[in-house]
């Protein structure tokens, strides 16, 4: 997978540490006179040039190029110019390179390939690899007859190549590949020291006995390949025929080949060849068995062959499967397979006459029992309304009678496929004129239109209009849930078109669907990229929050939708200030979106202005409250029942949980995620608390603790978390949220990895100074507890430097642990505290580790963190060290 100039790079190293004598051809050198490392490192070499000439004549996909990026365009033009540079050179020592493994192949030697050991070793004492080398025992042995191998097949790809303007060379590519082929057989495919690709040698080997000629006439017929190549080019079609047949028992011949085969008889006959119809035919059937028998499925050319069958066709196809299938030594399998197929063959034919031949020949009676036998004839006895049993002839207009069943049926299976409305229409008229009795809207239960609106369309009374109606909305519905936004928008204005003929109820029914789907449409076309919506959406989402049409049903989930696309846009003020009162009375989703948008206006304004917050504050809370009920129980005592879903607030968590996932707008989301953050921490059996943003916004208390549902309160503000996360996977804020919560639920790995990448996000992977809203010191030392529970001491004595004032205790306490499981004196580089250093250098001098109290020195040692430096060097010293410690952190836990 290395490009051809690193290959080229590295391999020209291997022959300059092989002391291959610079500057002298490899053609000129005699292979067996050199030391047996510097001897193979020229035949890799010239293996490999050949090699790279035979790959770069191969055709390559283009890749279709991604956004143009100026820096990876010119590193990808060097390289491409460079590549080439080396393949002209190559090409211009091709005659040289195959001259030099020629005569490898005479040198019927072991030659040694250098390792890792022997290329150590040189590095080290030159002196002794040589004498090893010149002894023969440097490097992995390499016996003669894999290298003859790997040589060969080499030899005989770039003869192929060269055989397309030189037919004899075809011989040499024949006699190199057969001699592969052979040593493979000798030494066995599973060989240590080459991995020849056996699929491409014996293709190569295929392609050789079909371009060369050979006097010796039986060698030519050795192969069915050579066989079928001769008749195809003599015309001895018969012959062929038999080729295949007698092939379905051996099955030599891969599939792709007969394939090929019978597609370029196919090509002569449509050119004019009229006797090789039957040819076609025959080959046809004898792929087919060939198929049943390996479990393929039966191609459409036998079925179309099929179609008119006659006593011949069926003849034949009957001794095709009987010299296909040997039945005394065929498994079990392979007879069950037979069987199957003659027995849905006999389902298929409409002539009973076929049917008999073939359920009365020998085989059939062999593979399948009487009582499988007989029950397939009375199946078929009883299709007789569907079988011409006339004996005369009728006239092929009449020849298959349609009945009004199967009509119905083929224009109902049109009516569930097509979402074409006009199309769709036809279909219903042609169906409503063949039968009243049905009601073709129940045909496919994937059709669903939601109550609200159901009863109202079930309401209509002319059938058709019904039918229409109810279809076109169910498959608009269907298309705008798999986002199928242009076929949803042509059903809808059919529909809008169809209906405003009759029912202003239902035209404005129409008119807030196709709203809806324009919201969805722009949501994920233009508001991806961030482009605002016309004003003229945003205008037709306030008509719908504030009409006032009576009698029109209504679907919560378009209002809900409407709501989160003001907050979405940052249409505060008019949520805020415009919204009509008596809305936001009745509708809780305009009530929440509301409190939401003045919430998020007042955030940067003084606290004593945020009473919208407590407002937003007593809703959220009451939703997430449980009633309680008393109960008397049989034995005559109270017990006190909690239910999770509380009617007592203006929709349950649930649908709150589903609006809250439609927001996209970052302020929106930060706001509700610290409600939610805060309403956690009020509990008071909560230790560890999780920070957020504009968390002081909220009250501090509630007045009935009781009353909420805490457990359902964590799983929301995990939920909340998430999603927030795809929105935006690089928010700090968020990322800490949500590490605190894998440290309240004691997973300290998994917090780490969250705190480091909130570190990271907003540093340029800590290049730059992490702000220090972010590493709070709440957050360091929560990060030292996860280290130190995760047993990582000499990281916890590090972080306890990272406090506005070091926890001498703690990172003393840490460094006394003798059993860290992190890299202990390879951390000491990134201390810069000089006291902890000194603490280090004496434990280390107390328990007698010497190594280790150097290392401790060296890093006191530093000038840098000398204490006469100017503060600003200490600083930069410290923050160096640090930049480096998280790095390091970051690459353990990401």
């Amino acid at each position: 997978s290395l490009s051809v100039p690193v290959l080229n790079m590295l391999l020209n190293e291997l022959l300059c540490i092989s002391k291959v004598p610079p500057g002298t051809k490899h053609v000129d050198v005699d292979l067996s006179s050199l030391p047996p490392t510097t001897a193979m490192a020229i035949l890799l070499y010239n293996r490999w040039a050949i090699r790279t000439i035979v790959q770069s004549s191969f055709p390559v996909k283009q890749v279709k190029p991604g956004p143009p990026q100026l820096n990876v365009m010119n590193q990808i033009q060097q390289e491409k110019e460079l590549t080439e540079n080396i393949l002209k050179v190559l090409k211009e020592q091709a005659a040289d390179s195959i001259l030099v493994l020629e005569g490898a192949l005479k040198l019927n030697k072991d030659l040694y390939v250098h390792t890792i050991r022997t290329l150590d070793l040189l590095a080290m004492e030159p002196g002794m690899v040589n004498g090893e080398t010149e002894s023969s025992t440097a490097g992995l042995k390499i016996s003669a007859e894999e290298i003859q191998c790997q040589v060969c097949y080499d030899l005989g790809a770039i003869y192929f190549q060269q055989g397309s303007t030189n037919a004899a060379v075809h011989e040499k590519a024949k006699e190199k590949f057969f001699r592969t082929k052979e040593l493979i057989a000798k030494n066995g495919s599973s060989s240590l020291h080459f991995a020849i690709d056996e699929e491409r040698l014996a293709g190569y080997c295929q392609a050789c006995e079909v371009l060369t000629s050979s006097s010796d006439d039986a060698s030519q017929q050795a192969t069915p390949y050579s066989q079928i190549h001769s008749c195809m080019k003599s015309g001895k079609y018969q012959d062929l025929v038999k080729i295949f047949l007698e092939d379905n028992l051996t099955l030599s011949l891969p599939e792709q080949f007969r394939q090929s085969v019978l597609r370029e008889l196919f090509q002569k006959a449509q050119q004019g060849n009229d006797a090789l119809d039957e040819v076609c035919f025959k080959v046809c059937v004898c792929n087919t068995v060939c198929d049943v028998l390996q479990g393929r499925i039966i191609d459409i050319q036998f079925c179309q062959l099929f179609l008119k069958p006659s006593k011949e066709k069926i003849d034949f196809l009957l001794e095709v499967c009987s010299g296909s299938i040997n039945l005394e030594s065929a498994s079990e399998e392979l007879k069950r397979k037979m069987a199957a197929f003659l027995k849905n063959l006999c389902l298929g034919m409409e002539d009973l006459q076929f049917v008999f031949m073939i359920s009365s020949h020998e085989l059939f009676i062999k593979l399948l029992k009487d009582d499988e036998r007989k029950l397939l004839i009375d199946q078929m006895r009883k299709r007789s309304p569907r079988i011409n049993l006339c004996t005369k002839p009728v006239t092929s207009f009449y020849d298959i009678p349609a009945s009004a069943s199967v009509n119905i049926g083929q224009l109902e299976h049109q009516l569930i496929l097509s979402v074409d409305p006009w199309r769709i229409r036809q279909i219903l008229i042609e169906l409503h004129g063949m039968t009243s009795e049905r009601q073709f809207w129940m045909i496919s239960n994937k059709w669903e239109v939601p109550n609200v609106y159901g009863n109202v369309i079930l309401g209509i009374k002319d059938s058709l209009t019904r039918d229409l109606v109810y279809i076109l909305m169910a498959k608009g519905l269907h298309c705008c849930a798999i986002k199928d936004f242009v076929h949803a928008k042509q059903l809808f204005a059919a529909c809008l078109e169809l209906v405003t003929e009759f029912s202003p109820k239902l035209r404005q029914v129409m008119l807030n669907e196709m709203l809806l789907l324009d919201i969805y449409t722009h949501e994920a076309g233009a508001g991806v990229s961030g482009e605002r919506p016309p004003s003229d959406l945003i205008s037709r989402v306030r008509g719908y929050l504030e009409m006032r049409v009576p009698d029109i049903p209504l679907r919560q989930v378009i209002a809900e939708e409407c709501v989160a696309f003001l907050l979405n846009w940052c249409e505060n003020e008019y949520l805020t200030m415009q919204v009509p009162l008596p809305l936001v009375q009745t509708n809780p989703y305009v009530k929440l979106g509301q409190l939401l948008a003045a919430t998020c206006k007042e955030l940067p304004g003084p606290k004593e202005s945020r009473r919208t917050a407590k407002d937003l504050w007593e809703v959220v809370v009451q939703i997430c409250s449980v009633s309680n009920q008393h109960k008397r129980g049989n034995d005559g005592r109270v017990s006190l029942i909690k239910h999770r879903e509380s009617t007592l607030g203006i929709m349950y968590r649930s649908e709150l949980l589903s609006f809250i996932k439609k927001l996209r707008e970052p302020l929106v989301l930060t706001t509700i995620l610290s409600l939610f953050v805060k309403l956690h921490n009020v509990r008071e059996d909560i230790v560890n608390d999780i920070a957020a943003e504009h968390i002081s916004i909220w009250p501090s208390s509630i007045p009935n603790l009781q009353s909420v549902d805490f457990e359902a309160v964590a799983i929301t503000v995990k939920e909340l978390v998430s999603y927030a996360l795809t929105i935006n996977a690089n928010n700090h804020f968020w990322l800490i949220i949500q590490a605190d919560i894998y440290f309240a639920t004691n997973q300290y790995s998994a917090a780490l990895h969250y705190y480091l990448q909130a570190g990271a996000v907003c540093s340029d992977f800590f290049n730059k100074m992490v702000p220090p809203d972010v590493y709070t010191d709440q957050v360091i030392k929560r990060m030292i507890k996860c280290c130190s529970l995760l047993n990582c001491h000499t990281q916890v004595a590090i972080l306890c430097q990272f406090l506005r004032e070091v926890d001498y205790k703690t990172a003393f306490k840490a460094l006394q642990e003798q059993n860290s499981h992190d890299a202990m004196d390879s951390y000491y580089e990134y201390m810069w505290d000089v006291t902890i250093l000194e603490y280090l250098t004496y434990l280390h001098h107390k328990r007698g580790e010497t190594d280790k109290r150097q290392i401790a020195i060296k890093a006191i040692g530093q000038t840098e963190l000398n204490a006469s430096n100017p503060e600003e060097v200490l600083q930069l010293a410290a923050q160096r060290r640090k930049k480096k410690f998280l790095q390091a952190m970051a690459k353990l836990y990401f």
